[in-house]
């Protein structure tokens, strides 16, 4: 009868998390496997979106370097009221005299005036202007604009890996703490047990008050250890319920992610520098900071050259008798500003230092990116080798289980020595399962300094 309340007790412990948050009746219970909550974070993450925005953003300033291809059309119209109107006057006698009869006769005869115009004028138009020379420095500029949109895109990307990983260590860390507890439970019912048993001493006699004060001290601070596991798994629920858009009130399970599903073939990960350099974010970047970097000195080249651009028009006007009120041009236009050319040497100088700088920092990110492959290469090893030494101590654990549980039907040890080795077995199976997990970041941070995460 003791047994059947032993494993009754131990099934209690090392239920799911899922049985624990059923009796929260003042929560929702939220199970999430990691798949979806992968896909949440992506869905409802802000700093994600903001990315997304980034990307958009870029996008319409190349369209607006594009426009500047096309003519520079400009309509207009205006209306003027004029108080004081031109006056055209031909005096008596301009053109001459006509003799008429003896008689001298002044042409004009008398003054002639001639209104120009009206009160009211109006006038519209339409004009264009077409840039030529300066078609190199808007080509450069429409690159300009489109290595930036690429920049944001990769951002983008790297900021989709980093949710995603993220998620992952979240998720993980939570499945890693939920082990910690069952093992924790366990202790704390093996430390009652043996307090249970000193307390039984106590009263027969056969041992001191001290023990009972010692064994009361470990059963608090399994209590300790084990109410500290539990903050850390409501902090590591709250981190991950924020990332993936989740609502606070539930009461988040994680899905058990099958040991399988867990590993990866190392040797089949190519980690050479050579695919890391077209397809890790970071690289990408620098290699982009510094093809911007190019465009910004041939802009800054085409300069030098004055604006050259062909002109034309149609303009209406309706007021004045001495314009004509329809008017065609074409034409072209030439402007030189020599203090500019003198002020671009300087802007020119600059953008080649900021090129020079994109070239270190992109050797630099090359360097760190080489070391970093190394290294995460090396912990994936490290974690794999890990994990086939936690899974023997399981398999000896379970061993050891299974001889404490026949021992205890045979009445040849104690309650407390089963609960010891149930609680060893679950220490054994933390630490594979942590290993198990471990392995898995490794080989995102793997993934994710390749590109291929």
């Amino acid at each position: 009868m003791r047994t059947k309340i032993l494993s009754g007790r131990f099934l209690i412990a090392a239920g799911t998390l899922l049985a624990a948050a059923a009796s929260l009746s003042a929560q929702d219970v939220k199970s999430l496997s990691l798949e979806n909550a992968v896909n949440l974070a992506l869905q409802n993450n802000h700093l994600l979106n903001i990315r997304k925005l980034q990307v958009e953003e870029k996008q319409m300033k190349v369209n607006e370097d594009r426009v500047k291809y096309l003519p520079v059309i400009g309509i207009g119209g205006s209306y003027q009221y004029n108080n004081n109107l031109p006056v055209l006057t031909i005096e008596q006698g301009r053109f001459g005299q006509l003799p008429y009869g003896g008689v001298m006769i002044p042409l004009p005869a008398i003054d002639e005036v001639f209104e120009l115009g009206s009160h009211n004028v109006y006038n519209a138009g339409v004009t264009f202007y077409q840039p030529i020379t300066q078609i190199g420095k808007i080509n450069a500029g429409v690159q300009y604009s489109k290595t930036e949109m690429q920049i944001a895109e990769t951002e983008e990307t790297k900021a989709m890996f980093l949710v995603r990983q993220g998620v992952e260590k979240l998720f993980f860390g939570l499945l890693i703490v939920h082990k910690q507890i069952e093992e924790a439970e366990l202790k704390v019912s093996l430390a009652k047990t043996k307090l249970h048993d000193v307390e039984t001493a106590l009263a027969a006699g056969k041992t001191t008050e001290s023990s009972r004060y010692g064994l009361s001290a470990s059963v608090a601070d399994e209590e300790q250890n084990l109410l500290k596991l539990k903050i850390q798994y409501d902090d590591y629920a709250s981190d991950l319920i924020h990332l993936t858009g989740l609502d606070p009130a539930d009461n988040l399970v994680p899905e058990p992610v099958e040991p399988e599903n867990l590993a990866g073939n190392i040797p089949s990960i190519d980690t050479s520098l050579s695919i890391a350099s077209s397809s890790n974010n970071d690289l990408r970047i620098a290699a982009l900071n510094k093809t911007k970097a190019d465009y910004s000195i041939r802009a800054s080249k085409y300069s030098y050259l004055p604006d050259l651009g062909i002109l034309g028009g149609y303009t209406w006007q309706d007021g004045l008798d001495i314009y004509p009120k329809n008017n065609t041009y074409i034409g072209a236009s030439l402007k030189w500003n020599l203090n500019d050319a003198f002020s671009n040497r300087m802007v020119q100088k600059q953008r080649i230092y900021l090129k020079q700088q994109a070239e270190e920092n992109l050797l630099n990110t090359r360097e760190q990116v080489d070391r970093d492959i190394a290294k995460a290469y090396r912990k994936l090893s490290q974690s794999e080798e890990l994990i086939k030494v936690a899974g023997k101590v399981v398999e000896y654990r379970r061993e050891d289980l299974k001889i404490q549980s026949d021992r205890r039907k045979s009445g040849l040890n104690l309650e407390a020595d089963l609960l010891a080795a149930q609680a060893a077995l679950a220490k054994s199976e933390a630490d594979l399962y942590a290993a198990q997990l471990n392995y898995r970041i490794s080989l995102s941070e793997l993934k994710i300094l390749i590109g291929t995460f």
